[in-house]
């Protein structure tokens, strides 16, 4: 009997994406729902009821969220071609720095993506800062999970996408390859990667919609 496999996310959600990128790396076959989040669905609502939000892995009924929740559920669930590493003080040094990336990294980006002139400018130091951590977590390694692609890097995987966007969107360039040739290089190896490069949304939309979110947080400044 097939197993049910449903993934309930947007077009352009990046931590929907974290999930489309582990499904494909497993080789799993499932069924994409897209939602639009102005208009949520009733199997939405049904199988996220907390937070009413995407991404939702929805397996044989059972629903999962969030997710780095669900990439750890489906690396569990099935063993080949492991995300996480298999030594416990790896494992939890993964689950750390991905949760470092969430709780710090992301937001100080996005500080700097919503603001201007001087607040913009100390906005950037703290957000230098975060990714100095990573650059330092990539030594001696191509990914962040060493020879290939695994956990963190699916953790971290919105970044090599999501900000260059952003810096396309605001004329500053956030991630200079002088200052981190390490997660530079990282960015293009993973945005390339044979399993992950056909999987972005279309670049031109991704502008054309985040543009559109930073309008009103310039209004409210203004």
């Amino acid at each position: 009997m097939a197993e049910e496999l449903k993934l309930f996310r947007t077009w352009s959600s990046p931590y929907g994406f974290r999930v489309v990128h582990g499904l494909k790396i497993k080789g799993l076959e499932y069924e994409t729902i897209l939602e639009d989040l102005t208009n949520k669905s009733a199997s939405l609502l049904e199988y996220n009821p907390t937070h009413k939000k995407v991404p939702v892995l929805v397996h044989n009924g059972k629903s999962i969220c969030e997710s780095l929740v669900i990439l750890e559920y489906i690396d569990e669930t099935w063993k080949h071609c492991p995300l996480l590493p298999q030594d416990p003080y790896d494992k939890a040094m993964a689950r750390f720095w991905a949760k470092f990336g969430d709780e710090k990294v992301l937001p100080s980006i996005w500080s700097v993506f919503i603001s201007q002139g001087k607040e913009q400018e100390e906005a950037v130091a703290p957000a230098v800062g975060n990714l100095k951590f990573l650059e330092e977590l990539l030594k001696g390694k191509k990914f962040f999970g060493g020879k290939t692609i695994g956990y963190l890097d699916l953790a971290f995987g919105l970044l090599a996408n999501l900000v260059n966007i952003l810096e396309e969107i605001v004329d500053l360039k956030l991630v200079d390859a002088e200052i981190f040739p390490l997660l530079s290089a990282w960015m293009n190896n993973f945005s390339t990667d044979p399993v992950i490069k056909d999987c972005w949304p279309p670049r031109d939309k991704m502008v054309e919609k985040f543009k559109a979110m930073r309008e009103p947080y310039l209004k409210k400044v203004a």
